[in-house]
């Protein structure tokens, strides 16, 4: 499991190892592990050209020493000085001995280069970037691969939010441990490649932010035991579809049946579009709660005006699954007032709603808002988005690495809400079903695009649901 901390969390986890380490040991380290991991980026060292964008404090010191480190491999490198009264006086010794130079002309510098290393700003910066940074930032991205320090300069390390002009890197090289930023939108796609360099700190056991791996995934999902029937697999529940939108529905079912369950109970107008594709479907014309036994509920897909099944329902003592338009017609109150888990699985606009806010702040400020929804409804939230993220009343917020921009397409956000109702259903927590779900559809998503990537459509998701499985299972 990818785990990422905030940065109060790992300046302690810093200080901590400082105290107990000789002098400058812990820049060493990280200078270590940025040196390589520049020297692989270019291949060949000696006779390449490489550009440091300095900052003040540590983060320009990382830079320095490991150009200092490039420079003694024969590296031509030179250190733009963005405050060269507060640089690291440290960091620019060791270039200067080790044969590197001070920039006196950035913008010819930048033009030769073979490598940018943006040191500007550390996890402790705010704001985007000033006007000199950012031009020298725009530059360098035109000229050369550029490699961040830690993280890009000009975003929110705790938050991935970014709030003006930002360093787009093409990889980040990062300390000790993941910052929440590297890991969510829109500062994620500002990093590039990611790699860890370990400096040997102590951190906690929960972090602030997760994102689930093969393995992780594996153990998580249920597998049928030999004694297992339809009923002990799991029984879905899908009210969905309207006469506007019957796809929906089937679509709903056919993200529950491929996503596991041992049986789908379907409820609503779509009946006959359903049974068309999927014959092994139970139907029933409603209400939810005379349609038969179910171990959770998923709901709102398609679902236009009819309130009155939603708070059918909600009074059931199953997990329930709300997405769509099932979440125009909820409250707190009545979520809280639930004793079985609620999983709400808005996108952008609709949790926008549900905070009333705009759309634009909440895919500004994902983390943020995610975790307000969890609070506001004593329930477990899957933001969907460029970063699916999974937050609950407590603990770590989830975060998808499997997400593609594929799956930006009607209909698909109907296929997670019935693979996430299957977990539910076979007994998954809330957040584990959430997590789970979205890491398979996402899978399901890449290989229905193939490997150079290709326009897909929701049911192609949906077929892709085994063999997303299997990736994870082999």
């Amino acid at each position: 499991m990818r785990t990422a901390y905030s940065v109060s969390t790992v300046r302690a986890a810093e200080q901590e190892l400082m105290a107990r380490l000789p002098e400058g040991t812990l820049m060493q380290r990280a200078a270590a592990g940025l040196a390589a991991a520049c020297a692989e980026l270019l291949g060949r060292v000696y006779g390449s050209r490489v550009v440091l964008l300095v900052g003040s404090g540590d983060n320009g010191g990382d830079a320095l020493y490991a150009g200092a480190r490039l420079a003694r491999r024969g590296a031509g490198v030179a250190a733009v000085l963005l405050s060269p009264e507060r640089v690291h006086q440290g960091g620019l010794a060791a270039l200067r001995r080790a044969g590197g130079r001070v920039s006196a002309d950035a913008p010819r510098d930048l033009a030769w280069a073979d490598l940018v290393v943006d040191g500007i700003v550390g996890i402790g910066g705010r704001g985007g970037l000033r006007p000199e940074a950012a031009e020298l930032a725009r530059v360098a991205r035109e000229s050369a691969p550029v490699v961040a320090v830690d993280l890009p300069s000009g975003v929110d390390a705790d938050s991935g939010e970014v709030h003006g002009e930002a360093v787009r890197a093409d990889a980040t090289v990062t300390f000790g441990a993941y910052k929440p930023g590297l890991l969510i939108d829109p500062a994620r796609e500002r990093a590039g490649a990611l790699r860890l360099v370990d400096i040997g700190l102590t951190l906690p056991e929960e972090a602030d932010i997760e994102a689930l791996q093969h393995a992780d995934v594996a153990e998580l999902l249920p597998y049928p035991a030999p004694e297992s029937d339809k009923y002990r697999r799991g029984v879905v529940g899908v009210v969905a579809g309207s006469a506007r939108y019957p796809g929906a529905a089937v679509l709903a079912v056919a993200g529950a049946l491929r996503g596991g369950a041992g049986a789908v109970r379907y409820v609503g107008p779509a009946a006959d579009a359903v049974l068309a594709r999927f014959p092994e479907t139970l139907v029933h014309a409603g209400p939810p709660d005379k349609a038969g036994r179910v171990q959770s509920w998923v709901i709102g897909p398609g679902l236009g005006e009819e309130s009155d099944a939603l708070e059918d329902v909600l009074a059931s003592d199953v997990p329930v699954l709300v997405d769509a338009d099932g979440l125009r017609f909820l409250t707190p109150e009545r979520v809280r007032a639930r004793s079985a888990a609620t999983l709400l699985t808005p996108h952008a606009g609709e949790a926008a709603a549900l905070l009333g806010r705009g759309r634009e702040e909440v895919e500004a400020a994902r983390l943020e808002c995610v975790r307000e929804l969890a609070r506001r409804y004593t329930a477990t939230v899957l933001l969907k988005g460029s970063t699916t993220l999974v937050a609950a009343e407590s603990g770590p917020v989830r975060v998808n690495p499997t997400g593609t921009g594929w799956l930006a397409t009607a209909g698909s956000g109907d296929v997670l809400s019935g693979v996430t109702g299957s977990l539910l259903a076979a007994g998954l927590p809330a957040r584990d079903a959430g997590s789970v779900g979205a890491y398979l559809h996402g899978l399901a998503a890449r290989r229905a695009a193939g490997p150079d990537g290709a326009p897909i459509i929701a049911t192609e998701v949906a077929g892709h649901l085994p063999a997303a499985w299997r990736d994870v299972t082999a």
